[in-house]
């Protein structure tokens, strides 16, 4: 008799569709696997009409991390930037597939691109990141909180007063295809979210059996990239509170890192890249971070955090 095992996921159509792509790559990898799926209500679903500016990591993740703790899951599949740099006790990150596209994209109903959108066009976001540089690339700008899964956003695109809205790609890409973008942002225009892209595969870290299929579908690359954004974000000490991006490519032997801390007006920003032959995430990524801090991030840091 083949093993099973239970995959917990949120009920956004694009979490469904990571939880089952993760269920096919174990199916793929193991044939007499059966695979199910059970749905948790996280607080940050339940929070789709409110900012979350201000609001700690973990929102998303919180209630399927406990449905580990209590074995009602086996594994749970995240966004990578949904998580917390710090993971409950008794939880690891083991698996990490191979990344999509780590960009963002703008998506407009005129089917111009940032640089020809109207003076004073409004552009929908719920993310200070996005904000913050996108008023560095364009000051006249007016960007607006928009929140909602990703199918709602691109509803609203439709239904609401918004010129654009800018989104992941790797969430665009997943559910429609590349048809409904008007713009990819590379990694030096707008940096990337911490993890964009990459899907991370939780487990208890005393469930030896599940983390063997889950050697499977690791992507070592992947991980290296996203291990060394997690090490930059853990030193800054960031989180959805403050504007910053970060993004590694492993490109053969070669790491190459870019980083921002900016104000959310997009008027003080520090922005460094480092380049080595070495691919130790952790090398790399205090290099980075000590980088920013360098060039001035503590001072746009503490006054984010409200620290004199």
């Amino acid at each position: 008799m083949g093993h099973r095992i239970t995959i917990g996921t949120r009920g956004s159509k694009l979490a469904l569709w990571q939880a089952e792509h993760v269920g096919s790559l174990l199916v793929n990898a193991f044939p007499d696997l059966s695979v199910d799926f059970s749905v948790v209500k996280t607080t940050g679903d339940q929070l789709q009409s409110s900012s979350l500016i201000g609001i700690e990591k973990g929102l998303f993740t919180k209630e399927i991390e406990t449905a580990l703790l209590d074995q009602t899951v086996d594994l749970a599949v995240h966004s990578i930037k949904d998580l917390p740099v710090e993971l409950p006790k008794g939880l690891t990150i083991c698996c990490i597939p191979m990344r999509e596209d780590p960009r963002d994209v703008l998506i407009s109903k005129s089917g111009f691109k940032l640089d020809n959108l109207p003076i004073g066009a409004k552009i929908g976001t719920s993310s200070l990141r996005r904000k913050s540089q996108l008023l560095y690339l364009r000051s006249d700008l007016e960007v607006m909180a928009l929140r909602g899964n990703i199918d709602t956003r691109m509803r609203k695109l439709k239904e609401i007063d918004l010129d654009a809205i800018v989104l992941a790609a790797a969430g665009v890409k997943r559910l429609f295809g590349n048809d409904p973008v008007t713009q990819f942002f590379e990694v030096d225009e707008i940096v990337p979210a911490v993890g964009q892209g990459a899907l991370g595969i939780e487990i208890r870290e005393n469930d030896d059996q599940t983390g063997t299929f889950l050697k499977k579908i690791r992507c070592q690359r992947s991980e290296i990239e996203v291990k060394t954004e997690r090490v930059v974000l853990r030193e800054l000490g960031g989180g959805c509170q403050v504007p910053i991006g970060i993004n590694a490519q492993l490109k053969g032997d070669k790491l190459s890192v870019i980083g921002l801390v900016s104000s959310p007006d997009g008027r003080k920003r520090i922005l460094k890249k480092i380049a080595n032959d070495s691919t130790d995430p952790i090398e790399i990524g205090l290099l980075l971070a000590e980088e920013l801090v360098k060039g001035g991030a503590s001072e746009i840091l503490q006054v984010q955090f409200g620290i004199q």
